[in-house]
């Protein structure tokens, strides 16, 4: 008896629930929002009665990149090297801290970018 008076009220809950959702869409209704299946009819529509457009205009070119990024720069710098370079080098070069080298050099050399020749010392793959 008592498992039937909580599935009754379950269904009561769930019957109150349905009720909102159905209010809801009745609401959305009224102030005008149309469902998908209206919007394909008006857009069928619509097509019809267009007139023809003027050509759409291309999309400007876009500018072009001015300065390297960091990375880029770094890769640069090892590359140019045939024996490697380490990272008091790449600091000096490129003008940046201890730990933005660092953190280029692990990022690149997961890339494969660039590998280690020895202790510090790093060349283009």
């Amino acid at each position: 008896m008592a498992i039937l008076k909580r599935d009754i009220r379950d269904i009561q809950k769930d019957i109150k629930a349905l009720e909102r959702k159905l209010e809801k869409m009745l609401n959305a209704l009224d102030r005008g929002k149309t469902t998908k299946a209206k919007r394909t009819v008006q857009k069928a529509n619509t097509r019809k009665v267009k007139a023809k457009r003027a050509p759409a205009k291309k999309a400007a070119a876009g500018k072009k990149r001015l300065k390297l990024t960091a990375t880029e720069q770094v890769l640069k710098v090892i590359r140019r090297s045939r024996k490697g370079v380490d990272v008091p080098t790449l600091k000096k070069k490129t003008g940046f801290d201890d730990k933005k080298v660092r953190n280029i050099i692990f990022r690149t050399a997961k890339e494969g970018k660039i590998r280690k020749t020895g202790r510090g010392i790093y060349v283009g793959a």
